[in-house]
């Protein structure tokens, strides 16, 4: 800490500025303009809305560079201008600063989806932000703010490439939809661990919302009090009055409204879209006198996917680490992996997930192959298959950081030992993407042989940890366990290190608990006492089959003995559990044959490895190729889209699913329908004139096309003459969809849909975007609003299943 900001933080709650955006269309930036070529051609300009805002109060202002990446600045042809533009950006805000704010340099994201969803990797993404971050930095930037971001996995790789290059104070903020999850599904909760775990020292919520609005979001960010917060909402939901966008709270609502955010509990406020100097004015009064949030350290271990955060503690109930994901004996598995098929692994996890485990390992070690290529690949597919947390098993230095690098959430990783070897090579790793280790209490002389010994190693372990900055209390300590078929008396020892790394320590504790019956007959019943007898001990995270029933049963009688499970109450819920299992009777919603119920499945799960297969079996058995894509394919994406409604489902699990239904439509067509056309209607996409942005439209894109739809994408910054030459080209076409995310762009899609609409009346239009909603929608003349892109293809079906009147009416 010591930074001037970070010391502020804790003083008083600081106010940033507002909007740019709105400001420089008041001076004339024309829709399709490149704003931050502002910085080159319009220096003054800039620099009057700086000083306007530190006049109206705010002790921090934000460069004009938010989308000055070369991404964004190669749809203006202006890639080539990266250094100048974040150079002129910064000396024109501390010019205007005269010594009365900081500045803080605005990192944008680059509105490219993130593998494993699309095709921007981590590698290209942190080279993005580290160039514009470094051309910045010369001009002397007093913070690093990364804002307005949906998908963490890129929000972590800005403020990696942050980190690497100075030691500023960091700021990391996500924008949420009013489901409190972002786009792509991230819980502020992930997103607070995540982001400070790879060293963002200040979290938040930004734009998309109203303050209304994000107050649970926000509630659920500093509940925790481990981190500072910055909030900054939008003037209210936009509207159009005029022909013009127009934010509704005026400077006074907006303040009031601010009350509930600062009640909430901040270190830091300011505006986004449709805020001016006279919003921050009023919030600027309005913060006079309120105590910023007192931070504290948190003292729970948290692993997090970039969807699900796992609580460990030593008063929680016992988790468990799922241990299935490991070629050992596996000798299919073994094959598979050395042909880099990942099926095994991934119908592993899933598996895994579904019997519990609340964290999956990952071993891929199999001789001969290229396990750092195989561990990234295997890490992008599992993060995408299921939402628990991944422990990336290797003691491979390279291996693991090709891991820990693409990880888009808080991962274990297992594991680093007590030889000076493993600790100078595995912890800087584990320090700089903020994972949790596990440590095994081994080293140079070999696994000791009493408690005393490897309780030595593990005090050594963590104060290496924390010697590189790494806290306690995410360094969990293995105490290993030999088998007992030759090392009988090294059981107890295993059992009394656990007691004493527990109580000498104060450290979390992981076992492998299966090795220890490894030769001998009856395994499961040595397995099951051996568990007990470490959970008695202080064990808080078993790697075990997590299929074995047994084993939960134990876990959770003993969670009750030991008083973690207060009031008995998962030791109930899982009584019942089993009690209703073993009264099931068997489904008879599928009557046809396995490979009917395993398509539907693997299209519900996103699991595509057996669908070939599947489809197959369906033809042999004689079902028309109709009848599979009727009865099971469109229904399974229909209880796909119903998942999705009811928020059990976001953007990953979506596209998923839609990939596998996408592959099952191409199989049943190339194989047995080649003559036919399965395609249910054509749609055009485009993002209006005078917009750049298309992240939202692509998802929309993949899903409509996995969808069975013939999509027609004719890009960003679409000229409406471009669009109606191609509503022409395809005289079945029936609708078209219309996107913008900026609110200078609503009048070109106002002006869009008329155009339209006077040369082809019949041709519905559907619009979407984060500056939308339905009221906005109807105003400026479109037949309908989808609000994503379930409700985008609900409408699509209904444009081609009849003429359809407007959902707007």
């Amino acid at each position: 800490m010591g930074h001037l900001f970070l010391e502020l933080l804790k003083e008083r709650i600081i106010v940033f500025d507002g909007a740019m955006g709105t400001e420089l269309i008041k001076k004339g930036l024309k829709p399709g303009e490149c704003p931050e070529l502002w910085n080159i051609n319009h220096p003054e300009a800039i620099e009057g809305i700086h000083k306007n805002y530190i006049e109206a109060g705010a002790e921090v202002i934000e460069t004009n560079t938010f989308g000055a990446n070369r991404i964004k600045l190669s749809h203006f042809g202006l890639s080539d201008k990266v250094a100048e533009i974040n150079f002129n950006a910064v000396k024109i805000s501390k010019r205007a600063s005269e010594g009365k704010a900081l500045v803080a340099l605005s990192i944008g994201p680059t509105g490219i989806l993130m593998e494993p969803y699309g095709p921007l990797t981590f590698e290209e993404a942190f080279d993005v932000f580290k160039q514009q971050i470094s051309a910045a930095l010369e001009a002397q930037p007093d913070i690093i703010l990364i804002e307005t971001m949906s998908q963490l996995a890129e929000a972590r790789a800005a403020v990696l490439a942050a980190k690497e290059l100075c030691n500023l104070p960091i700021i990391a903020t996500m924008t949420f939809e009013e489901t409190g999850k972002t786009l792509m599904g991230t819980d502020p909760t992930t997103a607070l661990f995540v982001l400070s775990s790879v060293g963002a020292d200040v979290v938040g919520v930004n734009c998309s919302l109203g303050p209304d609005k994000m107050a649970s979001i926000l509630y659920e960010m500093s509940k925790y009090e481990c981190v500072p917060i910055l909030v900054q909402p939008n003037a209210g939901i936009p509207k159009l009055i005029n022909g013009e966008t127009f934010y509704p709270l005026s400077p006074r609502e907006f303040a009031q409204n601010c009350t509930m955010l600062i009640d909430a509990g901040i270190n830091a406020i300011g505006g986004c879209c449709g805020t001016t100097p006279e919003h921050i004015k009023s919030l600027k009064v309005k913060v006079q006198g309120k105590k910023p949030l007192g931070i504290k350290p948190f003292q729970k271990t948290t692993i997090c996917s970039d969807r699900l955060t796992v609580f460990v503690s030593s008063k929680d109930p016992v988790k468990v680490i799922g241990e299935r994901i490991n070629p050992s004996g596996k000798k299919i598995l073994s094959e598979e992996l050395k042909s880099g098929i990942l099926n095994g692994v991934i119908n592993e996890a899933i598996s895994q997930k579904a019997a519990g485990a609340d964290i999956l390992d990952v071993n891929l070690g199999v001789p001969g192959i290229d396990e750092a290529s195989l561990m990234k690949k295997a890490v992008l597919y599992l993060s995408q298959t299921v939402d628990i947390p991944l422990c990336i098993d290797s003691s491979n230095p390279e291996v693991i950081e090709e891991g820990l690098k693409v990880y888009p959430g808080k991962a274990l990783l297992n594991s680093v030992n007590g030889s000076k070897e493993s600790l100078e090579k595995i912890l800087p790793i584990v320090k700089k993407y903020g994972a949790a280790v596990i440590g095994l209490t081994l080293d140079e002389r070999g696994l000791p042989k009493n408690a005393e010994e490897r309780l030595e190693i593990a005090r050594k372990i963590v104060d290496a940890a924390v010697s590189h900055g790494i806290s306690k209390k995410d360094v969990i300590i293995d105490c290993l366990c030999l088998t007992a078929g030759t090392e009988q008396e090294q059981a107890l020892e295993t059992i009394n290190a656990i007691k004493k790394v527990k109580e000498e320590l104060g450290c979390l504790t992981t076992l492998g608990v299966s090795n220890i019956s490894y030769g001998l007959p009856g395994r499961n019943t040595i397995n099951s006492v051996f568990l007990a007898m470490a959970l008695g001990a202080g064990l808080d995270l078993p790697i075990v089959n997590p299929l074995n029933e047994k084993i939960w049963e134990i876990i959770r009688a003993a969670d009750v003995l030991t008083g973690r499970d207060k009031k008995a109450n998962f030791y109930i819920s899982f009584a019942k559990k089993e009690n209703k299992e073993s009264k099931k009777i068997p489904s008879l919603t599928f009557n046809i044959e396995t490979a009917d119920k395993s398509l539907y499945n693997s299209i519900v799960s996103g699991n595509d490895a057996k669908i070939e297969e599947y489809i197959k079996d369906l033809f042999l058995s004689g079902m028309d190729p109709f009848k599979i894509i009727d009865h099971i394919i469109i229904p399974a994406l229909n209880e796909v889209g119903k998942k999705y409604e009811k928020g059990e489902y976001f953007i990953p699990e979506l596209l998923q699913s839609a990939e596998a239904a996408k592959k099952a439509f191409e199989l049943i067509k190339s194989h047995f329908l080649s003559e036919v056309k399965i395609a249910k209607g054509k749609i055009i996409l485009a993002t209006v004139k005078g917009d750049i942005h298309d992240l939202g439209k692509n998802i929309v894109k993949a899903i409509m096309e996995n969808y069975g739809f013939d999509v027609i994408d004719l890009g960003i910054d679409v000229d409406p003459q471009v669009i109606l030459k191609e509503i022409e080209k395809h005289p079945d076409l029936k609708l078209v969809g219309l996107s913008a995310l900026m609110t200078t762009s609503i009048p070109s899609m106002q002006n869009t849909i008329k155009l339209i609409k006077n040369k082809f009346p019949s041709c519905k239009v559907v619009v979407g975007g984060a500056v939308l909603n339905k009221e906005l929608a109807k105003n400026i003349g479109a037949d309908f609003y989808a609000k994503d892109a379930i409700e985008g293809i609900k409408i699509a079906e209904e444009v081609y299943s009849r003429e359809s009147g407007s959902f707007l009416k």
